[in-house]
């Protein structure tokens, strides 16, 4: 399994309509997606940071997929038609980042 995390910065002079996002964009991904491999997709809205100033990221989607392999495919069919949705709901410059999960770092008391 793989993590993707899809990061839109945050940034003063940034728009992000989150309704349209998790109205939209968002069923829309599951809908084309989840038969190519996407397991679960959760939102995560930046608050901020711990001394109380304002997150660096303002908002990530968080992709389960079963391989880099299959979001590639996920992305290969469909891809054109998710990413020319994303300036209807923001004009920030998302980062993707492809993340694994360590053997050994399950879940571990802290």
């Amino acid at each position: 399994m793989v993590l993707i995390s899809v990061m839109y910065p945050a940034s003063g002079s940034s728009r992000f309509d989150m309704d349209y996002y998790l109205g939209h964009h968002m069923p829309l991904v599951r809908e084309r997606w989840s038969p190519l491999g996407l397991h679960e997709a959760r939102i995560v809205r930046g608050v901020s940071t711990p001394d109380g100033a304002a997150p660096p990221v303002q908002v990530m989607a968080l992709l389960t997929f079963d391989s880099a392999d299959a979001f590639a495919r996920a992305v290969a069919a469909h891809g054109a038609e998710i990413f020319a949705d994303i300036p209807k709901f923001t004009d920030a410059q998302a980062a993707v980042q492809i993340n694994d999960f360590p053997e050994d770092a399950g879940a571990r008391p802290a």
